[in-house]
């Protein structure tokens, strides 16, 4: 352990205590805001995790803008949110920009050998992913009961410390395990944002086509399920990765996928084809171990040649006409 300082640099090692005095919070919570220093304290503990089925840390992939650190965040009981007293942290970390705070990462690594107190290693400054600040993913709370868990995506802000310990380690094999149909950031009810400040972005949907997709999946799950349908989704794991797939609704009842778009522009709808391209491979069950109906979902019929696009391909389109939708496959029964 090493002796605080005002420069506390990655990798050094510290008590709760020791960490408040250079960057404030509080002895005690996974997620500290600190008004007086501008910072947001985020304390990471593997065993804690384990003990809810999740593991935060870096992940394998890098994309354009580099690395990204996955934080679970607060809240032991029923479906984390950004509101009440576990929400209050959440709320911390997704508003952190528009604050002027910076997120301070730590991670346990064990006791001190002279005291009680937990010893905590600093990774680093961090800040939320803006386009992308957070993922919304399915683990167990302490009574053991399914909820909705917000996992945070920390992009560096400065020097830090990687180390192996802190990586999540790749699938050893693709799996593709079903889900509720509201495990999805568009569920999650997010503070109100003071829209004048830079440098935050909500993961709310904020375009017009990504609110009306949202809509689009309320409305059609709502559709589905006056037929007696089951409605889900596939959290998908791919062997040798660590990033993870969440596709849009799937009809358990008639093992169809859809992939939802909020506008049916060409550009939306070649996306849609992709991912369900891409999903359709991973989606089966024991009742139905074929790939699926593959069927792209808008708000209106796209034009003649997009349609002629999606055939070539076997794939279906669906499209919402008032309170009833057009071109859903026929039922199996």
């Amino acid at each position: 352990m090493t002796t605080a300082s005002n420069d506390m640099q990655p990798g050094e090692i510290h008590t709760r205590a020791e960490i408040k005095l250079v960057f404030g919070g509080s002895p005690q919570g996974g997620i500290c805001p600190a008004d007086e220093e501008r910072n947001v304290m985020l304390f990471s503990d593997e065993a804690a995790g384990a003990l809810y089925g999740y593991k935060d840390g870096w992940l394998a992939e890098e994309d354009e803008l580099g690395r990204v650190f996955e934080y679970t965040g607060a809240g032991r009981v029923g479906h984390q949110t950004f509101g009440g007293r576990f929400g209050k942290g959440n709320s911390a970390v997704l508003r952190h920009a528009e604050q002027s705070r910076t997120l301070r990462l730590f991670v346990a690594v064990g006791d001190d050998p002279n005291s009680d107190a937990k010893l905590h290693r600093y990774v680093g400054p961090f800040k939320l992913d803006e386009d992308q600040p957070y993922v919304v993913r399915v683990a167990r709370d302490e009574n053991n009961a399914e909820r909705r868990v917000i996992v945070f995506r920390l992009r560096e802000a400065g020097p830090v410390e990687i180390v192996e310990v802190d990586k999540i380690k790749p699938a050893p094999k693709t799996t593709a395990k079903t889900v509720p149909a509201d495990t999805t950031t568009a569920k999650v009810v997010e503070p109100e944002r003071n829209k004048n400040k830079k440098g935050y972005r909500s993961a709310s949907p904020e375009t017009e086509a990504e609110r009306r997709e949202a809509v689009l999946s309320d409305a059609f799950e709502a559709y589905l399920k006056t037929k007696g349908h089951e409605v889900c989704r596939f959290d998908i794991r791919v062997k040798g990765k660590t990033t993870r797939l969440l596709t849009d609704l799937y009809d358990m009842t008639d093992h169809v996928l859809y992939e939802l778009k909020g506008t049916n522009r060409r550009e939306a709808v070649r996306m849609a084809l992709g991912q369900l391209l891409d999903y359709g491979r991973y989606v089966k069950t024991n009742d139905h171990p074929e790939v699926p109906r593959r069927v792209v979902l808008l708000p209106a019929l796209p034009d003649e040649d997009m349609q002629d696009l999606l055939d070539e391909h076997g794939i279906g389109v669906a499209y919402q006409a008032g309170d009833s939708f057009l071109g859903v496959p026929p039922s199996f029964n």
